[in-house]
């Protein structure tokens, strides 16, 4: 088989992979107060991510909770608590695949296949983490807001 396409059923293996890796992930692994899920200084409470124009192609991603009924909805009728912990939940999937869709390389050893991951890794992935990075602090203030209002 081409190299290519061992290099596409791979990726398309981890796709199919990441979102029972997500679902089964003990949540208590995730607190968005400590590293590395807590937001860096340099990140500015997730402005710095407004300079790459998140505003403008984060909703013109697929939204995976839209498809998949046991993922958690990403609506503000949702605990905002909820939605916090799952940013990191998220972030950590779309690390994990960066990290193993580096598997590729063993199998297409060519410059092409370079090309392809990165271009995976920048539209599949980095760009998911970013809209975590970006989302979790927004929803941090929402969460606390929603703690300290009386009922």
């Amino acid at each position: 088989m081409h190299g290519f396409w061992r290099c596409a059923l791979y990726l398309a293996a981890l796709g199919v992979a990441a979102h029972p890796l997500g679902q089964a992930l003990p949540r208590k692994w995730f607190c968005a107060e400590k590293a590395p899920w807590r937001s860096a200084p340099w990140e500015k409470g997730g402005r710095i991510y407004l300079k790459l124009g998140i505003r403008k192609w984060k909703d013109h991603l697929p939204d995976m909770s839209r498809l998949m009924p046991d993922m958690v909805r990403k609506d503000l009728g949702s605990d905002p608590a909820v939605l916090v912990q799952e940013t990191c939940v998220a972030e950590c999937v779309h690390w994990a695949l960066t990290l193993l869709s580096a598997g590729i390389f063993p199998l297409w050893r060519s410059g092409w296949a370079a090309l392809l991951w990165l271009v995976y890794n920048v539209l599949g992935n980095v760009s998911f983490i970013v809209i975590q990075r970006y989302n979790r602090p927004r929803l941090q203030k929402l969460a606390e807001k929603t703690r300290r209002k009386p009922v």
